[in-house]
């Protein structure tokens, strides 16, 4: 079991890719074109795919279209990549569907920051008990968004599930994430940088070892020449991929992310990846943001 979460946690300290979930002209989720993405990422060098993430849509699709992602995504992985799979919604459903992955054979859950307006600590530590306890053969990761949660809690969570291995940790405050690593244990999880790209210098300095990524959807050659150089601790050269992709990046957070998954749905668009379509509540991009997202994609390596 220590040797099998030792390759987990190697797969937490990579570029985790949130892949796109491409819909057809009718609205259903687009499978020959999701797979043809996720091959893209696969051929790209990728080797850590989470269906069901944020940037997937997670909480616009059905729970038949979550496990429909889930299946498309261990098929095309195969011995390729780690899946790490989003779970999340009530008790029940977070199990389920944290089983449902364990049947296909994926190795990791990560396990959504529960979006109920009234979370406690014991609260929180209790939902990732119940789906840890679940499926103990498998790799679990909180997302944390909370910024109010102390790390001793996380601790607490791991004392009583050892398969708690890795954070996707996705509070805007590095000083804050830094505190927090060192109170759960800075050696004892995985520190996955969840802000992505714009946050993982500043994160991989204060102890994290891999970071989530949306725009690797686009250019994925972007994403793993920033993580080789922060591995190296070349953070100039780190520095010049965040600087290619600032303007992106920016698009995406404006207006507390309204855009985040449009955007990257936008550029693959513009490279006739896959349709623009997103689902409510998000929405499509105006045509002078259009250009300006076509425009910064042609201009990366691709």
């Amino acid at each position: 079991m220590t040797a099998a979460y030792e390759t987990l946690r190697a797969a937490l300290a990579e570029v985790v890719a949130i892949p796109v979930t491409p819909f057809a002209q009718d609205g259903t989720i687009d499978r020959d074109t999701h797979r043809a993405l996720l091959r893209r990422l696969l051929d790209g060098g990728v080797r850590t795919l989470t269906p069901n993430g944020n940037t997937g849509e997670f909480y616009a699709l059905t729970p038949e279209e979550r496990q429909l992602v889930t299946e498309l995504t261990v098929e095309e992985a195969g011995d390729r990549a780690a899946v790490l799979v989003g779970v999340g919604h009530d008790v029940p459903t977070a199990v389920a569907s944290a089983r449902h992955a364990r049947t296909l054979g994926a190795g990791m859950v990560m396990v959504h920051q529960p979006v109920h307006p009234y979370v406690s600590e014991g609260g929180w530590l209790d939902y990732h008990r119940a789906v840890a306890e679940s499926v103990p053969e498998l790799g679990v990761v909180p997302y944390i968004r909370n910024a109010g949660l102390p790390g001793t809690r996380l601790a607490e969570l791991a004392d009583i599930c050892p398969n708690v291995i890795g954070v996707k940790y996705a509070v805007p405050d590095a000083a804050r994430f830094a505190a927090f690593a060192r109170d759960a244990g800075l050696e004892r999880f995985v520190w996955v940088a969840g802000l992505a790209e714009p946050y993982a210098p500043s994160y991989f300095s204060a102890g994290a070892t891999g970071f989530t990524s949306g725009l690797v959807n686009v250019a994925p050659s972007l994403s793993l020449t920033m993580i080789e150089a922060l591995r190296c601790g070349d953070y100039p050269a780190a520095m010049k991929v965040w600087e290619q992709i600032r303007r992106f990046e920016e698009l995406r957070a404006a207006d507390a992310s309204a855009n985040n998954v449009t955007v990257v749905k936008e550029a693959l668009a513009s490279l006739g990846l896959c349709r623009r379509e997103v689902r409510p509540p998000s929405r499509e991009l105006s045509e002078s943001e259009r250009s300006e997202v076509a425009a910064i994609a042609a201009g990366w390596p691709l």
